[in-house]
């Protein structure tokens, strides 16, 4: 994959690759940290259900380390987010000469679709 292009962003024009592998790269460690999440969950869970002290102690810790990774999974699709926005906004600047007038005369620009 890297080195190819992608023409599927700004009506045609080509993608670097290196975008294309960061995307792919951060959507790898979502599903990962989603994975192991679904551990996580699965052993509090039993924690909870046998109900023996120690393992409910244990849960605090689980029930932790599951709220850092969903805020880590939060982090990644903004910076995905954030990423994408920039790509399509460069990707589209060549093709929108027609709409930069209308943003210098006070006129919001129109993304193409």
């Amino acid at each position: 994959m890297e080195g190819e292009t992608f023409s599927g962003f700004g009506n045609g024009r080509e993608t670097d690759g290196k975008v294309l592998h960061t995307f792919q790269k951060s959507f790898v460690q979502v599903q990962n940290i989603l994975d192991q999440n679904r551990l996580l969950i699965n052993e509090i869970n039993q924690n909870h259900e046998s109900r023996i002290p120690d393992n409910l102690t244990r849960n605090v810790g689980l029930i932790r380390e599951l709220n850092n990774n969903i805020k880590r999974v939060v982090h990644l699709y903004a910076d995905l987010s954030t990423s994408f926005s920039k790509t399509t906004e460069f990707s589209s600047e060549g093709d929108s000469s027609h709409l930069n007038s209308n943003v210098k005369s006070g006129q919001k620009r129109i993304r193409p679709v």
